[in-house]
């Protein structure tokens, strides 16, 4: 009984151990990932995603790598301008793996060796920069980085994608004094812009009124052309009445006379200029007011000196009114005499 007992737990022991070794002999790799094979020590193969079969207690996996694209950010690293002005940087990298195989043999450790190469690599680009150059050239900074990280980490078994730099920040002096001149810069700018907006309004006021005394000038032209063409055409027809009407010369003689007060009236009249039509107006009215007959008839001519209207409303005016009715009177006078001759 004994021997057989001791021979069951034998069994049992063998049948663990066995299920053991095949639990150890089938890897089943994730997806986006490779396992670093090793044989006694030595690299024998890398394995893909998928079930895979090793051999128990003879291979065993040395490195498990990630392909998927990694990010990895490192602390601010302080940099020296080509100013000699101190600025901290911080940056983040980009990368993936390409060969698993040079990751794990190539470098204890890649991602310190990606970090300092970095570091050197951004203080070369940088120091080469002045401190304005370097706050407006982050894409050029990052290309140049990329570039050089890439070339580097090549026999890494590294592929740098991209390279970020986070912040640049210059020392507090520094930004003080940038933070000054960009106040001073907005404040001339908003000068520049308000003086342009009065320039802008001045203008535009001007042109306005411009625009206004043209347009009022223009109505007024057209106003006084169309009074003009009024009057003309009031003339016109006053002109074209009367020679239809055909009037004599007693009538206009008399229309004379009776206009004449109307021409002196006003207080700021201090000359009155009789014209020289006036003795051949005055003719005719006496030949109204005397009522010359045919020479077969001795009626004599009579002029009424008293029948001229009057108009006192300015001396000199009177005056006129006066030389004129003298002027009537010797115009009767002469009439007189002729009819006197005729009789």
């Amino acid at each position: 009984m004994e021997g057989s007992e001791i021979g069951g737990v034998l069994l049992i022991a063998l049948v663990v151990f066995m299920i053991i070794l095949l639990f150890r002999a089938i890897r089943i790799v994730p997806q986006q990932w490779n396992y670093v094979i090793e044989r006694l020590g030595k690299y024998r193969r890398t394995l893909e995603p998928g079930p895979r079969l090793l051999i128990p207690m003879v291979d065993s996996v040395r490195a498990r790598v990630d392909l998927r694209e990694r990010v990895v950010s490192f602390p601010p690293q302080p940099v020296i301008t080509s100013d000699n002005l101190v600025v901290s940087i911080d940056s983040v990298l980009y990368y993936v793996i390409t060969n698993p195989t040079s990751a794990v043999y190539n470098i204890d450790d890649y991602l310190v060796g990606v970090e300092q190469l970095t570091t050197t690599t951004l203080r070369n680009v940088v120091g080469s920069m002045d401190l304005e150059k370097t706050l407006t050239s982050r894409e050029e900074i990052n290309s140049k980085l990329a570039v050089e990280l890439d070339k580097a980490t090549g026999k890494w078994g590294l592929k740098v994608t991209r390279v970020e730099l986070r912040s640049i920040d210059p020392p507090p002096s520094i930004r003080d004094a940038m933070e000054k001149q960009m106040r001073a810069e907005r404040d001339r700018r908003a000068a520049i812009l308000t003086a342009e907006g009065a320039k802008s309004s001045e203008v535009l006021n001007a042109e306005g009124a411009q625009q206004s005394a043209v347009l009022r000038a223009k109505g007024d032209r057209d106003a006084e052309m169309l009074r003009a063409e009024g009057q003309a055409q009031a003339i016109q027809t006053v002109f074209t009445a009367i020679h239809k009407a055909k009037p004599t010369n007693r009538l206009l003689a008399y229309q004379y006379l009776q206009t004449l007060p109307q021409i002196a009236s006003g207080d700021s009249n201090k000359l009155w200029v009789i014209p020289a039509e006036l003795t051949k107006s005055l003719g005719a009215l006496g030949d109204a007011f005397g009522n010359v007959k045919p020479e077969n008839e001795e009626e004599e001519i009579d002029i009424d000196i008293d029948e001229i209207p009057s108009v006192t409303t300015n001396p000199s005016v009177q005056e006129a009114l006066e030389a004129a009715k003298k002027t009537v009177g010797e115009v009767s006078e002469v009439l007189e005499e002729v009819n006197d001759e005729r009789a």
